[in-house]
């Protein structure tokens, strides 16, 4: 038996995950285990504990352990990067030695992590290069044997920032990459950290703010971001101050990833003094948020049409933070020969692990089982014993149904109240697909300003995502998509956007996750029940709720309860 752990630590999103003979078993992000740092990049010890126990598996079984980082990838380009700026490069060179000195003690971090003898750690250690792990996080979780092509971007990692390859059967071999300072990632984070976003992780709110914008700084966009003969592109450096180094993995004393400026005076100079994160959003921030958006939706087209040429498919996998895109990755299905794209749930760093942990089976373990993602509950689950408990710790109203909780909360929904849905195991990757989510019926009027301003507590402009039954995708949608893992941005019917206002964009968009009886037949049977309920073909049961359910909700005008969409209980 093959016991192979991935492990993404000291690089934010931190995470475990295990397979047992080329399946995955658990897979959990640290930042769901620990003290709820977001984005931790801490060592994920919680995390590795609750996968273990998950997958019924103890230390001595582990066979090896994958890590996503490989410190001699890419010394060519590294080696370059520090002769031509030595005050940076140092800085960069320092931070490579101190991690590459943390990998080292990995069997002493994680006997103290368990609490175990250290003789009992009888694994081999693998290192995975960064962008290849997330490669194989996407071609190895897929149906894919055929020709595939592979492909990963996002800000850096091991010196690279893009990495083309071509899949077929167990290999996965590397035809591109990208070095760094050219990053299509960092000009995205550069432009949502002048826009006041400048917190690690908050791409995903340029996104949103963009079609409230006008293209109007495209001339600068195209002068900061360069198409290459090659294929590829590269940055001009003029306008970009990323890359310092000595701040990887590392927290501020709230908790926070240290970021640093990846802008530079130079686009200060272009487009006046950036915004501060307590100032209000003006029309220039919009603007700037639709032209970035743009252009890096033109650039990562451009790449991913020069990748079909190289490899000519319809089939595609690829991950990184940058595939969290959704509106790129409509894109693509629209302007590309890629018919048959797969992402999987967790595309960002934390799906490093597993991407990692797959590589060693197949390259290593040498294993020939393949494993088809379908869902992405492969988190923590929890009693309901546990849950009653932390119910009544929180000292929350509770009430029990007893026959079918679907048709009780399909009713609530319907009524225009807001519901924590809380089932199963936990989600893998940063959304929210209907195990630990916040509910609520999209065709209820001024729904998302209720839930942003009095539950989410966060911006007015930041769009909800809905969930479909698969079978009913083209009724509402332009685009036809099967999105299994709330990857795709795509345009409502214009017969639908007023009579769905909750999800529908300022764009007439929306962010759709697609789901299939198969995945969650509980979530399946809630949103059937729902448009039962709507379209008058199931009665309502009239349920009845005391007044005092009130008094924890913090307002009357429903049933309100703590955001969990992305966290355990404690």
């Amino acid at each position: 038996m093959s016991v192979v752990v991935g492990l993404n630590f000291h690089h934010a999103d931190s995470s475990a995950c295990v397979l047992v003979d080329g399946e995955l078993k658990a897979a959990i992000a640290e930042e769901r285990r620990g003290p709820r740092i977001k984005h931790d990049p801490s060592f994920p010890g919680r995390a590795l504990d609750a996968v273990l126990q998950e997958a019924g598996v103890t230390v001595d079984d582990i066979t090896h352990v994958a890590l996503p980082r490989d410190p001699t990838a890419n010394l060519k380009a590294k080696v370059s990067y520090v002769a031509s700026h030595p005050v940076s490069g140092g800085l960069a060179a320092i931070e490579h030695l101190r991690r590459r000195e943390q990998a080292k003690s990995l069997k002493r971090q994680i006997a103290d992590e368990l609490g175990c003898d250290l003789e009992r750690l009888r694994f081999d250690e693998v290192p995975v290069e960064h962008h290849l792990a997330h490669v194989s996080s996407a071609y190895y979780c897929s149906p894919f044997e055929e020709l595939t092509a592979g492909f990963s971007y996002d800000a850096s990692g091991d010196f690279v920032s893009l990495m083309a390859a071509r899949c077929e059967g167990d290999r996965i071999d590397v035809l591109d990459r990208v070095p760094l300072p050219s990053s299509l990632g960092f000009f995205y984070t550069a432009l949502c950290q002048f826009i006041g976003f400048d917190g690690f992780g908050e791409e995903y709110k340029v996104m949103g703010l963009a079609p409230y914008g006008r293209d109007l700084y495209q001339p600068l966009m195209e002068e900061m971001v360069r198409l290459e003969k090659d294929g590829w592109f590269s940055l001009d450096g003029r306008f970009f101050g990323m890359h310092n180094g000595g701040t990887s993995g590392l927290l501020d004393s709230d908790g926070h990833v240290v970021m640093g400026t990846f802008y530079s005076a130079a686009l200060q100079e272009r487009l006046g003094p950036p915004r501060r994160r307590d100032q209000p959003i003006t029309q220039r921030e919009m603007d700037i948020a639709r032209s970035c958006q743009v252009r890096f939706q033109r650039v990562a087209l451009h790449c991913i049409t020069q990748l079909h040429h190289r490899v000519p498919t319809p089939r595609i996998a690829y991950a990184g933070g940058c595939a969290l895109n959704g509106v790129a990755n409509s894109l693509f299905l629209r302007e590309t020969p890629f018919e048959s794209p797969y992402l999987q749930c967790a595309s960002s760093d934390d799906g490093t692990s597993l991407g990692a942990a797959l590589w060693a089976y197949h390259n290593v373990a040498r294993g020939k089982e393949r494993f088809h993602m379908k869902h992405a509950y492969w988190g923590r689950s929890h009693t309901l014993d546990a849950c009653e408990k932390a119910a009544q710790s929180a000292s929350m109203p509770m009430r029990t149904f007893g026959g079918n909780a679907s048709e009780a909360v399909a009713e609530l929904l319907h009524r225009g109240m807001v519901v924590a849905w809380y089932q199963g195991r936990s989600e893998w990757g940063p959304r929210a697909l209907g195990n630990r989510s916040i509910l609520a019926s999209p065709l209820v009027s001024g729904m998302k300003d209720t839930i942003n301003r009095k539950i989410k507590k966060r911006e007015s402009f930041r769009p909800f995502a809905p969930t479909v039954l698969q079978e009913c995708v083209a009724d509402y949608f332009e685009q036809t998509v099967h999105s299994p893992f709330m990857m795709h941005v795509v345009k409502v019917k214009p017969e639908w956007r007023e009579r769905l206002p909750a999800i529908t964009h300022v764009d007439g968009t929306a962010r759709l996750q697609s789901i299939t009886r198969e995945v969650n037949p509980n979530y399946h049977d809630l949103i059937r029940l729902l448009r039962a309920i709507r379209c008058g073909q199931r009665p309502l049961h009239h349920l009845q709720r005391k007044r005092t359910d009130h008094r924890h909700s913090g307002s009357g005008d429903g049933l309100f309860f703590a955001d969990r969409s992305r966290r355990d209980l404690p």
